[in-house]
């Protein structure tokens, strides 16, 4: 009799304290693409406030590409990478943020290479969506020719749906930016727009309240 109180204590014990402690709640997995000349230091302080919000470091990745050699390139390197990250985590779906020229990747991704199904969120942020002026200054580089507006690369891009599939798509904009000009080229039609009264275009990478907002949208 004794022995069997002491099993159900044991047990009763065991529940309470599963109860107490319950296993981390895993969220989609977040894919971010930096920009012309960037890397995966560009995320650092994105992750910061990721984490803040709950999120494990093992669902955070950073996806880094030749800033100077093709975006279609760039683009197919993104769908393989999303499926390992997909088989890593075993999520069906990532979401992905990306800054200044990884819109430019990330959209041929999902809008070329018909990537769409596997991405849940799509946040750019000061994203060269529709091209920028400023990649006059490096047009020696593919990546740049296809960056300028009304190149072959963007004219494909902005034809028909800018916002294709189920993916739920937000960008952030600043007429301060300084290096996406216009600074309106991020807006996609079809997206949530969010005008920032005023931040550069590196300074968006450090914007808490920003990242906060993101990391908000990709709850939705």
């Amino acid at each position: 009799m004794l022995r069997k109180i002491g099993v159900l204590i044991a047990a009763l014990a065991l529940a309470v304290t599963g109860l107490s402690a319950p296993a981390h709640a895993a969220r989609t997995p977040v894919v971010f693409v930096h920009g012309y000349a960037g890397g995966a230091f560009n995320w650092t302080t994105a992750k910061s406030v990721f984490q803040s919000g709950g999120y494990a470091n093992s669902e955070l990745f950073t996806y880094e590409y030749n800033s100077y050699g093709n975006n279609v390139a760039n683009a197919q390197g993104l769908a393989t990478f999303v499926d390992n990250v997909r088989a890593q985590t075993g999520s069906a779906q990532v979401d992905i943020v990306n800054h200044s020229m990884g819109g430019l990747v990330s959209l041929w991704y999902l809008k070329q290479l018909n990537g769409h199904p596997k991405v849940r969120h799509l946040a750019s942020i000061a994203g060269a969506n529709h091209g920028t002026t400023f990649a006059a200054a490096c047009l020696i580089f593919v990546t740049c020719q296809q960056m300028y507006p009304g190149s072959s690369f963007i004219n494909t891009l902005t034809s028909g749906d800018e916002t294709p599939g189920a993916t739920k798509y937000a960008t952030w904009y600043s007429a301060c930016d300084g290096v996406i000009i216009p600074y309106t080229s991020t807006r996609l039609t079809g997206a949530t727009n969010t005008n920032v009264l005023c931040q550069t275009h590196l300074g968006f990478l450090i914007d808490t309240s920003v990242l906060t907002q993101i990391r908000t949208f990709l709850a939705t």
